[in-house]
């Protein structure tokens, strides 16, 4: 099951980075790690560096994918950004959500859609 999950949450972040930079984001950092956080996306759009949860789900039955961003994960998350802003510089920030909704049909996940919630949380 674990890996069932790691599958799909993969070709949830690629399906994101292709939105992404189909939106003329310039992708920064894939899976920016450090010890108590990660971010799954970083990446840049005009002068905001934006850190992105990407979250997947096949089905709805344990809410939106948005749902799933807890408060310790928003924490986590602005832990970690500031470890990357230290190393980074100074900039705008913006934290994003990524739900991305996927069908598996014959083991192959395939996409539905994809919806962007920019300013997700401050």
């Amino acid at each position: 099951m674990e890996k069932y999950r790691k599958t799909i949450g993969r070709h949830g972040e690629d399906a994101a980075e292709k939105y992404l930079k189909k939106k003329r984001y310039k992708i920064l950092e894939r899976n920016f790690l450090i010890r108590g956080g990660e971010i799954d996306i970083i990446a840049q759009k005009g002068e905001y560096i934006v850190f992105i949860e990407v979250k997947t789900r096949c089905d709805m039955a344990f809410g939106t994918p948005a749902e799933a961003v807890t408060f310790r994960k928003i924490r986590s998350m602005k832990k970690t950004a500031e470890v990357y802003m230290q190393q980074y510089g100074e900039a705008y920030v913006r934290f994003d959500v990524i739900e991305v909704h996927m069908a598996v049909t014959a083991d192959k996940p395939r996409l539905i859609q994809i919806n962007h919630i920019e300013n997700a949380f401050m």
